[in-house]
């Protein structure tokens, strides 16, 4: 797979000097395994690296940042259901993590938050993103999708993250918050920018950039929550702005940091699970021509294109109280890292967890998280994401990897593709062996 290594070829020369070479050796004759996440090869691929630190040390210290990474299912899902011992909030500063910083400087979203803030905020934002605001939207989402397909008319191979699996999301997003359609461009770059905050290599200079991202977003967000709240759309803008619980509201401030995140989630997490599901299907198209002849089980394929390349990989929480963990000692305000990609391959819950299999029905996957802070917009994800595959199998009989190969993004956390040409052909058109052998025979 082609991977864009502009930013990991300075990276690595400034970030591997002699001495964190020889912590991760001394780590790796210690436990038998090292986790240094910065590498091109682990970014194109993690899973080995998770199967490692499962099989070999499951509950593994790392040496650069401190952290004990825990990395078999049964663990981060409890983990993550304990909301009392296992908080959001650190104590201190994580060692080695460059997005500690700028992240601290950001006003605390629902995503880093605890009881009782998140408990008060969650109760406010769930009642305006009710099941049934997301079920109204549904054929909204499905003509988008199309729309957006209908402009790759005529194009034999196209670029799927820029004619669909980027813009669906946006789209749909916008038009819930209720961002005119001649500020989506802004508002996906605005995406963009804030998403690389969640990332462990985030650079000092795309730290300033998402600072500066941050006080655009609430210039331009705080006038339009006042003037939602004296005159009120059909919007989400209007809902936050107006959702009362117990007397309570959120402030204006809350509002804009709560539409900063869901701008950041409602695009990142449908946008990687479009892109990597079709990667994971035409790797198997054995699984991809079993949902073409049994569609209607395209809500299982989702589950199992969520377990099999998670769109977000990995979750931390830091120990409010000193505890023990797997037998080892860890301190109060230790930092536990969950790789959620590699607990969703852990073979003592998944059968045969290396292969892709869209009639899987044998666990649970925690794509999303658990407790507390499951991901609120996972319903609306989950259905653009059937959306679109539904509308790409409507449309198009064969779909293959295109003339160049896929180009990842350079992150850690969400997990995604920039770049991904596929080659189709469209219901009632010449296949591709046909339009193949004609090009041949004239070439005779």
């Amino acid at each position: 797979m082609a991977l864009d290594n502009a930013l990991y070829d300075s990276l690595l020369s400034a970030a591997e000097p002699l001495y964190i070479r020889a912590r991760l050796l001394q780590e790796r004759l210690q436990t038998g395994v090292s986790w240094y996440p910065l590498t091109p090869e682990y970014i194109a691929d993690p899973y080995p690296a998770y199967r490692k630190l499962r099989e070999r040390d499951p509950y593994h210290r790392s040496a650069l940042t401190g952290m004990l990474i825990v990395s078999r299912y049964e663990d981060a899902d409890a983990i993550l259901r304990d909301h009392r011992r296992f908080v959001n909030e650190a104590g201190g500063e994580a060692i080695g993590l460059s997005n500690e910083s700028v992240r601290r400087e950001l006003t605390p979203s629902l995503l880093s938050l605890d009881p009782p803030d998140h408990t008060r905020l969650r109760g406010l934002v769930n009642r305006a993103f009710t099941p049934r605001q997301i079920a109204k939207m549904e054929e909204r989402v499905r003509a988008t999708a199309h729309a957006l397909l209908d402009e790759a008319e005529g194009r034999d191979e196209f670029d799927l993250m820029a004619n669909l699996a980027t813009l669906l999301p946006m789209v749909v997003i916008a038009e819930m918050i209720g961002v005119p359609a001649g500020d989506r461009e802004r508002f996906k770059t605005w995406s963009d920018r804030l998403a690389r905050v969640l990332e462990p290599n985030l650079s000092p200079e795309e730290g300033r950039v998402v600072l500066e991202t941050a006080d655009e977003f609430h210039d331009y967000f705080a006038p339009l929550i006042e003037e939602r709240r004296r005159a009120p759309e059909d919007d989400l803008v209007s809902r936050l702005a107006l959702a009362e619980e117990d007397g309570q509201q959120l402030t204006t401030e809350e509002t804009q940091v709560t539409l900063r995140l869901l701008l950041v989630a409602g695009n990142e997490t449908t946008t990687n699970l479009i892109g990597n599901g079709l990667r994971a299907l035409l790797q198997h198209p054995d699984q991809l021509q079993f949902l073409r002849e049994r569609p209607g089980l395209l809500p299982t394929a989702i589950e199992e294109l969520l377990r099999y390349d998670a769109p977000v990989q990995l979750d931390s929480r830091y120990l409010s109280e000193d505890a023990e963990i797997g037998g080892k000692a860890v301190k109060r305000g230790s930092r536990v890292l969950m790789p959620l990609g590699g607990a969703n391959r852990d073979p003592e819950v998944f059968r045969d967890p290396e292969t892709l299999d869209v009639t899987r029905e044998d666990a649970v996957n925690i794509a999303f998280g658990r407790g507390i802070h499951h991901c609120l917009g996972a319903p609306l994800a989950r259905m653009e994401g059937r959306i679109a595959f539904e509308a790409l199998l409507e449309r198009f009989d064969d779909i293959r990897f295109g003339e160049r190969a896929p180009v990842q993004k350079p992150n850690i956390v969400l997990r995604g593709l920039r770049e991904f040409p596929i080659r189709v052909h469209r219901r009632g058109g010449r296949s591709f062996a046909g339009a193949e052998a004609e090009a041949a025979a004239g070439g005779s």
